[in-house]
């Protein structure tokens, strides 16, 4: 019997009166009036130009590549240590990944690697915040600047974290952002594109729109709409906006309430992680952490897999994270061989998550920190 879930989704405010309210304006496809709100908030909190929703942070990543005309034999940089949809989205156009691999300490993109991958067929660079921490965008920004090469965020993790004070998602032309059911702020499956430059805003809108300008139709700037460029359909339904909507007017007491397990978690493991020589989560100074995930770096592999079926003995998931993408099948066709990315070899071989969302009580908690204080590192 499960006593903790790893993850739960949550109502936390007004997600079923918004629906309703949705259908009873008769405007639940896309760019409703939730849509509108949504992106409006966004925009305003993080002090972007503009924010579309779409249907995934996947689709948001494929839309990029095609603001960015990426074309087949083009090389991008990206992290080994991702979600697929990271790699998926430039590969789909023809692009090679050029795998990257991570910093010891916050799973980061390896800023000191990035300039010795760059050749003339690169066009652009991904920094992935994982866990919500911020990459170092100071470094990884003159880098590509200096070359001439695009920036494009995989923020899946990080919306509201910051870096240096600035939030993440504002420092290259492009970012991503995701609201599955995963993330802090979710609407079951979501997503948005960050636009920092305000030359590709347009073009973003009409292939959004399936590469129509139906938007500057509605705007009145069009006495009608046509077909104009390429595009897709990558518009969210407005119900799924009404529920994002209602997630972001509370999402300080989110924020908060994840703040709360994470520091519990940190305080009630930091004894027991160093007598065991577990790695706990790295946080630099010039970051502000999104409080996404708490992790544990555990010695070796084996002692990962006996950890997990140890706590689900006693009714708690607990998952491992991603697998080097240059080691996979798809990652070895464009030349990912053993050893190109050897920090995500070891790291993703000993990462574990603990459970981690809005309903997670202390209770839950104290099972968790409980069966991990039962575990024996030699059993």
């Amino acid at each position: 019997m499960t006593k903790v879930d790893f993850n739960k989704p949550s109502i936390v405010g007004n997600e079923l009166s918004y629906i309703t309210d949705a259908y009873n304006q008769r405007h639940i496809s896309g760019d409703g009036f939730y849509t509108k709100k949504c992106q409006e908030i966004l925009e305003e909190i993080l002090s972007v130009p503009k924010v579309l929703l779409t249907t995934s942070c996947t689709h948001a990543l494929e839309l990029a590549a095609l603001l960015l005309n990426i074309q087949p034999g083009d090389e991008i940089i990206i992290p080994s240590f991702t979600f697929v949809s990271t790699v998926n989205a430039f590969a789909l156009f023809g692009a090679k990944p050029i795998f990257i691999d991570i910093r010891q300490d916050t799973l980061n993109l390896d800023e000191t690697l990035l300039e010795d991958l760059i050749t003339e067929k690169t066009r652009a660079v991904v920094p992935v915040h994982y866990a919500g921490i911020g990459c170092e965008m100071d470094t990884i920004l003159n880098i590509s600047q200096k070359h001439s090469l695009a920036i494009i965020e995989d923020n899946a993790h990080g919306l509201f974290g910051k870096y240096k004070g600035k939030y993440l998602g504002s420092f290259g032309e492009l970012a991503t952002q995701s609201f599955h059911e995963t993330k802090n702020i979710s609407c079951g499956e979501g997503g948005a594109l960050l636009i920092n430059d305000q030359k590709l805003v347009e073009r973003a809108e009409i292939i959004r729109e399936k590469g129509t300008n139906r938007s500057r139709f509605f705007r009145g700037q069009v006495d009608k709409y046509t077909w104009v460029d390429i595009g897709s359909s990558y518009l969210p339904s407005d119900i799924l906006a009404a529920v994002l909507y209602a997630q972001l007017e509370i999402k300080d007491d989110i924020q908060s309430k994840r703040k709360t397990l994470w520091e519990y978690y940190n305080s009630e493991l930091q004894c027991w992680s160093s007598d065991l020589g577990i790695g706990l989560p790295y946080i630099p100074r010039h970051c502000e952490q999104t409080y996404h995930m708490f992790y544990l770096i555990l010695p070796s592999l084996e002692i990962r897999q006996n950890l997990i079926e140890h706590l689900k003995g006693k009714g708690i998931n607990s998952v491992f994270h991603y697998q080097p993408l240059h080691l996979s099948e798809m990652g070895q066709k464009f030349d990912g061989k053993k050893g190109d990315c050897p920090i995500t070899e070891d790291i993703s071989d000993r990462l574990l998550r603990l459970p981690m969302y809005y309903s997670l009580t202390q209770e839950h908690q104290d099972l968790v920190i409980e069966a991990l204080k039962s575990f024996k590192i030699n059993s």
